[in-house]
């Protein structure tokens, strides 16, 4: 279905159930604003209070996912929009899917040949004292220790000795019964946003992110000014082409659309970098990259929540004919 200024009516999905909920409902609260700007006929919904049913019901004719993290992000509301036949900004059911799992996304990133950190995986099953004891020894220390399905930093940690390793795999099976270590990469972290799809898709300015002490943690991410961003990012141009041509590899390799965001370590002893994720539904809040790289390419922020919204589409555009 075509976007047509005139007749849409889009559900800006915010809120959620995940534990980014707090970080979507500022998303939200953003894109809905923007929206409304240009003229859109945009309203707030939240999959936590409201069966998507009623989306249907109501008339609704495109979903803008301002959702973060799992059922929203996951390939989960995706199917739903599917199903209802509704088109929706973003990665579809598969790219979303593989996206959310870092442990699924560094295997196709190593199938193609694209680095990333050496990492440990271990299932509920494989979650022993002494598998999780051996892990420094595997990847050496320091080493991060994060839930492979969440985002926004939670539930991660950074082990600088081998006696932390018992207490940073607990609080990530907190959040996930499964259990990712990954190799500390010591270097400068970096973002870079993607927006189309295919052969089109385009990388947008890198973000260079510094952190006080390294720390680049949920509250630093979206409720403190600490953090200085960088953008344009100030690194040769020739690592920012590089970074560029990496990101957008790392994208089409997931089959991703729409829009992303990847996050990259760029490793200070050789300069190589490394994709550390891929978020699909990446923040939209005062304090989010995509919008701050956009800005740099000369996209306001309401041109870009309105570029997103006329890229929503459907993985199967003809529909279910059911529905």
């Amino acid at each position: 279905m075509t976007f047509n200024i005139q007749t849409a009516k889009v559900a800006v999905l915010t809120g959620g159930l995940s534990a980014e909920r707090d970080v979507s409902i500022m998303s939200g609260s953003g894109v809905l604003k923007a929206l409304q700007s240009k003229g859109v006929n945009a309203m707030a919904f939240d999959p936590a209070e409201r069966s998507l049913d009623e989306l249907k019901r109501e008339g609704f004719t495109h979903a803008f996912i301002a959702l973060h993290g799992r059922y929203g992000e996951d390939g989960a509301v995706q199917g739903a929009l599917e199903l209802l036949g509704i088109p929706y900004t973003g990665s579809g059911v598969m790219a979303s899917a593989m996206a959310m799992d870092k442990v699924m996304t560094k295997r196709v990133w190593s199938a193609v040949g694209l680095s990333t950190p050496g990492y440990v995986w271990l299932s509920p099953e494989d979650q022993t004292k002494d598998n999780i004891n051996a892990i420094p020894a595997k990847l050496g220390l320091p080493l991060i220790v994060k839930p492979p399905r969440e985002g926004s930093s939670i539930g991660m940690s950074k082990v600088t000795q081998a006696g932390d390793i018992t207490a940073a795999a607990k609080l990530a099976t907190q959040y996930d019964p499964d259990l990712l270590a990954e190799e500390f990469i010591t270097g400068e972290e970096l973002t870079c946003p993607i927006l189309g799809n295919g052969p089109n898709a385009r990388a947008l300015p890198v973000v260079r992110i510094a952190a006080p002490d390294g720390a680049y943690d949920y509250n630093h991410k979206y409720f403190t000014d600490d953090v200085k961003y960088h953008c344009p990012s100030g690194l040769p141009e020739a690592e920012e082409q590089e970074i560029q041509r990496l990101v957008v590899a790392a994208y089409r390799a997931l089959g991703c659309r729409g829009w992303g965001r990847a996050d990259i370590m760029l490793r200070a002893s050789d300069r190589k970098p490394f994709l550390l994720e891929m978020n699909t539904s990446p923040g939209m809040t005062s304090h989010s990259l995509v919008p701050m790289s956009a800005r740099a390419a000369g996209i306001s922020y309401e041109d870009l929540c309105l570029i997103l919204l006329e890229s929503a589409t459907l993985d199967h555009p003809g529909g279910p004919k059911a529905v």
